[in-house]
């Protein structure tokens, strides 16, 4: 188990070589109040002075500190390798492979680096400085130096200095995988420690918070840290570890951190001899050795999922982004190609990418066609616009000054026309929907299938601008000849038209029936001979007329002959008082409206029945008609031509260069990808090196 905490520095490398800190490594974070002891912490940790010491904000960037424990062994074979002279020393990230065998050069280093980024007065930076310790006095530990809290602005610094540095403190301690190293003053009350306030807001039920208290021994005198120590004042699931730092005196004295270890442990005897076992620099490291382990083994399954998730993930992004283009002609013509059969697959149905959310392509051509082109089609009364008084007038206007014996069939044309040229605008409107539908289509492509098209964007502006400009000229081709659908239904009535005679002949039927009725129920006044000699007059009439073909002209007549019944029958009888005195015209006003006679309203409704019959046929021709018109003229035509336009247009040799240009940032993204997927693939060698029986 102790090969763990090695693993975690690796991938702590790993992932520094690409700046990025997509994976939440397990690593302990120091927090605490400014001038509370951190830093004095951290050297007692490592053994050597190495960070920045001073009064007021010293620590004013993160400092990720790596203590790597080597075996002399090791570190023979190190030196010889690297031409080391000693045994500890330390790297850091930003010189790269420069090695420092002095301490006071890497203090020095921090300090040059700090004020690179902060400046030289006392801002802050949240960009850490990588530093890692070799040495064979230390334990494995990977430790966060964080700056002081602070509450007031100090010389140059900004008034916000204390969001800023709380804010910089949660984003590391923020990390579910992180142990929060809460250093606390023993002569201040922990009642108002602002570093184990601070942890227990992110770290609520305090699984992996550890409090360390400091300056035990500038306690006032007559006081101790008994009862914190033990938790009796505020307990810590994780314990509270005691430990005495060197003073600014002994500092500048340059008293050893040795040295200083062994008169903290004398200390301890004298002053807490029952826990003296259990508190100082030497127990706090191997407590955090311990802590740090345990904490990567619960984590480290987790992190294995999480590294294994993202090399797939940036491997299909590296996939998106394509190879460098080496041979521009065959790359564009592949593409062209590409995108032309992954259009044709998307009107068939067979698209790669098949769309959950909505219906797209092929699937939307048929619905508009079944569906909206259809139901609107259904929806348009027969008779819609026309009331009885417009088809009375239709008839009277087509007879002239002469009263009509029978109903002409010109109104009957003239009306029936009126209604089927109001079949033409939502036939129109369908075209109008399947080209906006094709044109859809183009982006779903780019969008979903053809990704290598958002790596050149002005390869991808031209094809759109190509197929754009065909199906435009598809457009008034396929309006032309919807317009002609309809132009051809209103050339020739067919009134001979198998469906339109069959209901001529129910109509006859139902007509003849209602004459026979009203024979029945005529007065007994009226012999029937009479009237029945009357009807077969009529009848005669009729037939010679109309030459014995059956159509309706000849029903009509025979209805206009039952009216005719009526009057004979009528005329015997005396006329009533209301209707039979005079009328003069000069002192009446002509009537506006009036109630349709018996014979007007039959003329009206024969007209309107076969209106009715002749719009449905027509209306049937052409739900038929007009979508094999669109298939025929715009989608079929656009399907087998797009290749051939695509190339003609855009494979020319001059356009070459220009529209296999890539977008500016594209380049450095597939650099970065690519980066970012060798960083996860050698994360994920660096876990599969530790067998199962290493971690536990």
């Amino acid at each position: 188990m102790e090969a763990l905490i090695p693993v975690i520095n690796k991938l702590q490398d790993v992932f520094n070589t690409v700046g990025a800190d997509i994976i939440q490594l397990p690593q302990i974070v120091v927090v605490g109040t400014q001038s509370s002891g951190k830093s004095s912490v951290l050297e007692s940790l490592v053994g050597r002075d190495i960070l920045p010491r001073g009064t007021g904000v010293v620590t004013r960037r993160p400092l990720i500190l790596q203590l790597v424990h080597i075996d002399p062994e090791d570190r023979r074979k190190s030196n010889e390798e690297n031409g080391i002279e000693g045994e500890e020393w330390g790297k850091f990230l930003h010189t790269k492979n420069k090695i420092y065998t002095d301490f006071e050069e890497i203090r020095q280093e921090i300090e040059a680096e700090t004020e690179r980024l902060s400046g030289n007065n006392k801002g802050i930076s949240d960009e850490p400085i990588h530093l890692k310790i070799f040495s064979p006095h230390v334990v494995n530990l990977t430790l966060v130096d964080l700056p002081g809290i602070t509450k007031v602005p100090v010389g140059d610094q900004p008034k916000d200095i204390e969001i800023q540095i709380r804010e910089l403190i949660f984003k590391y301690i923020s990390n579910p995988n992180s142990i929060i190293l809460a250093v606390t003053a023993a002569n201040t009350d922990m009642a108002t420690s602002e570093a184990l306030k601070v942890a227990r807001e992110v770290d609520i039920d305090g699984r992996r918070t550890l409090a360390v208290v400091t300056k035990l021994d500038l306690m006032d005198a007559g006081t101790d840290a008994m009862d914190v120590l033990m938790g009796r004042v505020i307990p810590v699931k994780l314990g509270i570890i005691g430990v005495v730092n060197r003073s600014q005196l002994d500092i500048n004295q340059k008293k050893l951190v040795a040295d200083a270890v062994r008169d903290e442990y004398a200390f301890l005897q004298k002053k807490y001899p029952s826990l003296a076992n259990r508190n100082g620099t030497k127990y706090l490291a191997r407590t955090l050795n311990r802590l740090l382990m345990h904490h990567i083994r619960d984590c480290l399954p987790e992190l294995k999922t999480r590294i294994n998730v993202l090399a797939a993930q940036y491997q299909s992004l590296l996939n998106s982004y394509g190879e460098p283009v080496d041979d521009k002609s065959s790359t564009l013509l592949q593409l062209i190609t590409k995108f032309a059969a992954e259009y044709c697959r998307t009107i068939e149905g067979t698209a790669k990418y098949i769309e959950t959310a909505e219906l797209c392509g092929g699937a939307r051509i048929c619905y508009i066609f079944h569906e909206t082109f259809g139901r609107t089609l259904e929806s348009v009364d027969p008779l819609g616009g026309l009331t009885t008084i417009d088809v009375l007038t239709a008839i009277r206007n087509a007879t002239g000054p002469r009263p009509a014996l029978f109903v002409p069939e010109v109104s009957f044309e003239l009306l029936v026309k009126r209604q089927v040229k109001r079949l033409e605008e939502p036939s129109l409107r369908c075209v109008e929907l399947v080209h906006e539908e094709m044109q859809r289509i183009i982006q779903h492509c780019s969008n979903y299938s053809t990704q290598e098209l958002l790596r050149f964007p002005k390869l991808h502006d031209a094809i759109v601008e190509v197929v754009t400009s065909l199906l435009r000229k598809r457009l008034p081709v396929t309006n032309e000849m919807v317009h002609n659908l309809v132009a051809i239904e209103l050339a020739y009535i067919n009134t001979k038209h198998p469906d339109f005679a069959d209901a001529c002949g129910l109509m006859n039927n139902n007509i003849e029936d209602q004459r026979r009725s009203r024979m029945r129920d005529l007065p007994a006044a009226v012999p029937r001979d009479k009237a029945a000699a009357g009807g077969s007059q009529s009848g005669s009439v009729s037939e010679q007329v109309d030459g014995g073909t059956g159509n309706w002209r000849g029903m009509l007549k025979r209805g206009e002959d039952s009216t005719g019944d009526r009057a004979v029958s009528q005329s015997p009888f005396p006329s009533s008082p209301q209707r039979g005195h005079a009328v003069n015209l000069l002192d009446v006003p002509v009537p506006v409206s009036r109630k349709l006679s018996a014979r007007e309203q039959r003329d009206c409704e024969v007209i309107e029945r076969l209106i009715k019959s002749y719009f449905l046929i027509v209306r049937k021709n052409i739900q038929d008609s007009v979508p094999k018109a669109v298939m025929h003229f715009l989608v079929n035509h656009v399907k087998d031509c797009l290749q051939s336009e695509l190339v003609g247009q855009l494979y020319k040799t001059a356009l070459l260069s220009d529209l296999l240009t890539e977008s500016e940032d594209m380049a450095q993204r597939r650099t970065e990808a690519a980066d970012m997927q060798k960083a996860l693939q050698k994360a994920g060698q660096v876990i599969a090196e530790i067998r199962e029986t290493h971690m536990w």
